[in-house]
């Protein structure tokens, strides 16, 4: 590698593997190298509340007395998006899952963090700000914002936005980097070889394609000479191999652990973390004629992000405010620096690694893999325009098996959002609603708890439940979804089976019997007021569990049911227990709650129906007029 290293301190003291929990729960520790590194850096052991959260008892006194513990955040994160660009559907899609699981966690009950934002600094920034005619400032504003619009559009809820340009993100940048250097961990030197831009990284001659282009990129490396400090990832070497081996789930899904393992396997070499060739950065401590390296600057941004306004802007209070992260949700393309050198870094710095890190695949088009030279590009903001933020989330979290790569196609995408929103749930709810309405004047006569007595149609229901909690706890977006799918076609198919509409349209005395609803009328009729409130609680229930992928959609069931907007807000998983109607509730106006897309002229344009007329459907796309 490079000549001329010369290390800028003389500590050498390894800093510690603090716990790591794979969301939540406490990981093994690395059992040999636990005494020593305890003796080294005994703070990183510490729970961050309770390292961080001391206190002096009385000014000048020694002892340390301890807050109350903090109740323990579950932190999650999405990359922060390199502002080169508008957000594409790759960034959209982590975003779009990392709501989703936010979401999720908030109805457990958690206190949810979830940060996202924009790193803005680099080469490639100040290119694209240049070609824009704008100044690198303008630039990272126009494109930062575009991010904050379009996760508005998407319902993403997120919690922090954190910009690496933010004066408190540089001075936590800072004081991070002089930890590393007074860990002994950097030092000076030459360093020649081959460029990515793109990637803002060196590469290695044997991972380049043919004529030196990136494998991910397929663009020319350039070969660059610079004199620049250098991090020593290659320190750290057995001690990632004996961490990654003690906790496998640090990375997920296994097929991604197994690819960092390989990486720490064939060997780990120092980077460098600062450029002299790059301006727009944030200036080296005490060496204004060096950035740091953009990778540096960036991952610090999950720390610096925890602040919260007024705060002191150090890292002890950043670390106390929630770290370590509980989740890094990533694009498989940013897997080595999340699982190989952002570990390596906290742990030179003394900070606890985070509780896990998830590879996400990539999206392609028809097949194809996206991009402006193919004409193939999948902008999210017309989707959403086009479509909706529901139908988006929906298809991609369904589709797509989470960690995998996946394919968007605008027919296949049209076919499941009717499929599964319009025509599964929304209009089992919508005749439902309707035949009530028409009988039993919207209201309901028996409380869902005693509706179900003795129906094992009840427990078939619960089973679903549970199957999409343990998938929406082990990450497995598309499984949950087709859970929550299955309670939906149980409904249908309980509303075929039972056909109350039959009774109804007989008229006379029965259909006088069924509207009355009271014990004295007879078993029989009693039976289909039962099973309308029994189908409205399947819809109650399903609006709960599906709210993490669907939140607007949900809202509006949420709503025909009877609930104010603060009741859905206030919901938590508990509610998807069987028992949430109430005798004598009132439903609102039927009307539908998710629109049919359809295609017209040939596929040339593509419509939102939201005045479909109602009997031209089949009786299970609605038979609310019966």
């Amino acid at each position: 590698m490079a000549a001329g290293r010369a290390l800028l301190s003389s500590q050498n003291g390894l800093a510690a593997v603090a716990p790591l929990s794979s969301i939540g729960y406490r990981a093994r520790g690395l059992a040999s190298s636990l005494p020593l590194l305890r003796r080294r850096c005994p703070s990183a052991f510490a729970s961050s509340s309770a390292r961080c959260c001391s206190r002096p008892h009385s000014e000048g006194a020694g002892e340390r007395v301890m807050k109350p513990e903090k109740e323990e955040a579950f932190v999650l994160t999405t990359p922060l998006y390199y502002v080169n660009a508008p957000p594409h559907m790759g960034s959209a899609y982590t975003t779009i899952a990392a709501d989703a699981i936010a979401r999720f966690q908030r109805l457990l009950g958690k206190k949810v963090v979830f940060i996202t934002g924009t790193d803005e600094h680099g080469e490639k920034i100040a290119a694209a700000a240049e070609a824009s005619g704008r100044s690198p400032r303008e630039h990272c504003d126009t494109i930062s914002q575009s991010y904050r619009i379009l996760w508005r559009e998407l319902d993403i809820a997120y919690d922090k936005f954190i910009r690496t340009t933010d004066l408190k993100h540089e001075a936590i940048v800072k004081e991070f980097y002089s930890r590393v250097l007074n860990n002994g961990d950097i030092y000076r030197a030459d360093y020649e070889g081959l460029y990515c831009v793109n990637c803002e990284e060196y590469k290695d001659e044997k991972e380049l394609l043919e004529n030196n282009c990136c494998p991910m990129h397929l663009k020319p490396c350039v070969h660059r000479k610079e004199d620049n400090y250098f991090f020593a990832l290659s320190k750290y070497q057995k001690t990632l191999e004996d961490y990654l081996t003690s906790n496998p789930d640090f990375v997920k899904p296994l097929f991604r652990l197994n690819e960092v393992q390989g990486w720490i396997k064939s060997g780990l070499r120092d980077f460098s973390i600062s450029r002299s060739s790059v301006e727009w950065g944030i200036p080296v401590p005490n060496d204004d004629k060096q950035t740091i390296y953009v990778w540096f600057d960036a991952l610090l941004g999950y720390v610096s992000a925890l602040l919260e306004e007024g705060e002191q802007t150090n890292l002890e209070q950043a670390v106390c405010s929630g770290w370590p992260a509980s989740l890094h949700l990533i694009g498989k393309d940013i897997l080595r620096f999340h699982a190989v050198y952002w570990p390596a870094m906290l742990l030179s710095a003394g900070l606890s690694v985070p509780n896990m890190v998830f590879g996400h695949g990539f999206l392609t088009k028809d097949g194809m893999k996206m991009g402006k030279s193919l004409g193939n590009t999948l902008e999210p903001k017309d989707l959403v325009q086009r479509f909706g933020a529901d139908a988006v989330r929906y298809f991609f979290l369904r589709e797509v098996e989470f960690g995998n790569d996946g394919d968007y196609s605008e027919d296949r995408f049209i076919n499941i959002v009717n499929a599964h929103l319009a025509n599964t749930i929304g209009n089992l709810l919508n005749r439902t609603l309707g035949l009530l309405k028409k009988n039993c004047q919207s209201m309901l006569a028996f409380d869902s708890i005693i509706a179900a007595e003795g129906n094992s149609f009840k427990d078939s229901v619960d089973q679903l439940v549970e199957k999409a909690k343990y998938h929406y706890e082990n990450l497995s977006l598309s499984s949950a979804c087709e859970s929550v799918l299955d309670i939906a076609n149980a409904g249908n198919l309980y509303m075929d089976e039972r056909a109350p509409w039959s009774l109804f349209k007989q008229g006379g005395a029965s259909s006088e019997m069924a509207a009355k609803a009271s014990f004295e009328t007879g078993y029989f009729h009693l039976c289909i007021q039962l099973d309308l409130v029994i189908i409205l609680e399947v819809m109650r229930i399903i609006a709960t569990a599906l709210s993490p992928i669907t939140p607007s959609l949900c809202s509006r069931i949420y709503s025909q049911l009877g609930f104010s907007k603060e009741q859905f807000e206030a919901a938590t998983w508990d509610d998807t227990k069987w028992g949430g109607l109430k005798a004598g509730q009132i439903m609102a106006e039927p009307k539908p709650v998710f629109a049919r897309i359809e295609n017209i002229d040939d596929g040339n344009e593509v419509v939102q129906n939201k005045n479909k007329d109602k009997k031209k459907a089949s009786r299970r796309q609605g038979l609310v007029e019966a």
